[in-house]
């Protein structure tokens, strides 16, 4: 809760008041015009990274913005002892353009095991926290907590994918646009944090993502796990935080994972 806490200041005191009121002149472009970072992105990694290093200050800090000045520091996360992952605003082209779906994410790394995460609604101050073998729940602003659960298996055609398939890589992306008809529901926020809510709270069934970049999955994935969820990268190896162009496949158990690795992704 802690950690729930500097995640929800640095929404209040970064993100909120930046949403729907920014200027050309507080974004830019990283690797092209759909890859964005704000005044938001940077002054939230700033707050967070600031409260982190005050409470924790042997752990190797990565952020997102970081990371985008400084490749290196990735180098560390899988030999460290404790290490905090930051995205301080996923879904940034979301949040850019006014749509409120984004959110905050970390993730507590010790020795490359994922050991807790967390996904921060800004707008709501709601939070979803995952633990390591203690489950995974969402607490309210308000401070109320219930447990949550991924949804029970079920036939692909009455099936809620919100796999982002424009961004996996041909001939796979051609063949997943084709075969998302098969099932009941096929939607795309742009957002992993908001994937990985809707997985772990039992309102979609799966997602795919081709890169697996640690800010986007690390903290989704722990958290969908102990909702109940199995994910492993494509070639059905476990999920591991040092591989980030292996493929992450989201799904309530290992048999749904198999069939949608199969009819959708074609593996």
């Amino acid at each position: 809760m802690r950690l729930a806490a500097i995640l929800r200041d640095a929404g209040n005191q970064e993100i909120v008041p930046r949403f729907r009121n920014l200027d050309e002149a507080d974004m830019g472009q990283k690797a092209n015009e759909y890859d964005l970072v704000t005044e938001a992105d940077l002054g939230a990694e700033r707050v967070i990274t600031a409260a982190l290093r005050d409470l924790y200050p042997e752990a190797l800090i990565v952020g997102e913005e970081a990371y985008a000045a400084d490749k290196s520091i990735l180098s560390g996360l899988v030999e460290a002892d404790l290490a905090f992952v930051i995205d301080p605003v996923d879904g940034t082209f979301n949040f850019a353009a006014g749509n409120g779906m984004f959110g905050s994410i970390l993730a507590v790394v010790r020795q490359g095991e994922t050991i807790g995460g967390l996904i921060l609604d800004p707008l709501r101050g709601d939070v979803l926290i995952g633990e390591r073998g203690a489950g995974a729940r969402l607490v309210k602003s308000n401070g109320q907590s219930r447990p949550i659960r991924v949804a029970a298996p079920t036939s692909l055609d009455t099936m809620v994918s919100v796999a982002c398939w424009s961004y996996l890589p041909d001939p796979m992306r051609a063949r997943v646009a084709a075969n998302r008809t098969k099932v009941k529901l096929a939607m795309a926020y742009g957002c992993s944090a908001f994937e990985y809510w809707m997985l772990a709270s039992g309102r979609a069934h799966f997602s795919a993502s081709h890169g697996v970049m640690p800010w986007d999955h690390l903290a989704g994935a722990l958290i969908h796990a102990e909702a109940g969820g199995f994910s492993a990268h494509f070639d059905g190896t476990p999920f591991r935080a040092g591989r980030i162009d292996a493929g992450i496949l989201n799904a309530p158990d290992k048999e749904s994972w198999q069939l949608i690795a199969r009819d959708i992704l074609g593996l």
